[in-house]
């Protein structure tokens, strides 16, 4: 089955899940709402989006206030999809160039991550990275995109809800890893305002509530996409990604999501 049909096949399987075995009510209501996110997202052309380019400025947060901001660039390329999906798919690669002269870079692909400034590359610390890689694993732009048809993954609507004084529809989505990311789609364009899921931290030794905001969509070649987008931690604002514009299927150069041949590797930083 190719990405392109899956909107179409949603509707003809809602009536089993993936193990064969009948689907609830709420499961099939569950399949039916992310079908109708697919299609607000752009449908075809969302499910077969390459890669995107994001300009604007990026905030980070400390105990609620300003701790940095800077202008960002974010280069996105997604990998082709196995069949059959492997379970917690990684299938992306990020460059993240800060800064006026862009001079400050971050790339993270399915080898790791590293900081790359004039002085060499350093790599991030073993937390930094499995954060990121949880986070974009649980985000339902990328569930949608890369791990539709991952064993396992499956779908259950809760119904009705409000946030932020809008009304929305409730939907859990579980996977083989034990994740359950609650993602509320508005009842008006069925694009995700929100989405909710509890991580365990390995710092603090305990389970926080992981928070990501959607707004202000734009659409560009037939794509949907939140150029406002905040995270928060436990209940306080920790990062807020406001895009001034984005471009998707453009030509990206060779290896920009690799280290260049020759750079000074650093020594990694201590957790």
């Amino acid at each position: 089955m190719t990405r392109r049909t899956f909107a179409a096949s949603l509707v003809g399987a809602a009536a089993f899940g993936q193990s064969g075995e009948p689907v609830t009510k709420a499961q099939q209501r569950g399949q039916d709402l992310m079908q109708q996110a697919i299609r607000a997202l752009g449908g075809p052309a969302f499910l077969n989006m390459r890669n995107r380019l994001e300009e604007g400025r990026a905030y980070q947060f400390y105990r609620e206030r300003l701790s940095g901001l800077a202008i960002a660039r974010f280069y996105t390329q997604y990998a082709p999809t196995p069949n059959p999906i492997p379970d917690s798919f990684y299938g992306i690669a990020e460059r993240q160039v800060y800064g006026k002269k862009q001079d400050d870079v971050v790339i993270f692909n399915p080898d790791g991550g590293w900081e790359v400034t004039f002085r060499g590359a350093r790599p991030l610390t073993d937390d930094t990275v499995a954060k990121h890689k949880d986070a974009t694993i649980a985000n339902i732009l990328y569930i949608l995109r890369q791990r539709l048809h991952e064993p396992g993954l499956s779908f259950e609507a809760r119904g009705v809800d409000v946030v932020d004084n809008r009304r929305v529809e409730a939907v859990d989505v579980f996977d083989n890893a034990n994740r359950t990311i609650t993602v509320y789609l508005s009842a008006d364009t069925m694009l995700p305002v929100m989405q909710r899921y509890m991580r365990f931290d390995s710092f603090y030794k305990e389970k926080i509530e992981e928070v990501t905001r959607f707004s202000k969509y734009k659409t560009e070649g037939e794509i949907s996409w939140p150029m406002d987008v905040g995270r928060e931690h436990d209940g306080e604002k920790v990062y807020q990604m406001f895009s001034e514009s984005y471009k998707v299927n453009g030509n990206f150069a060779d290896g920009m999501f690799k280290l260049p041949p020759g750079l000074k590797l650093l020594d990694k930083p201590k957790s």
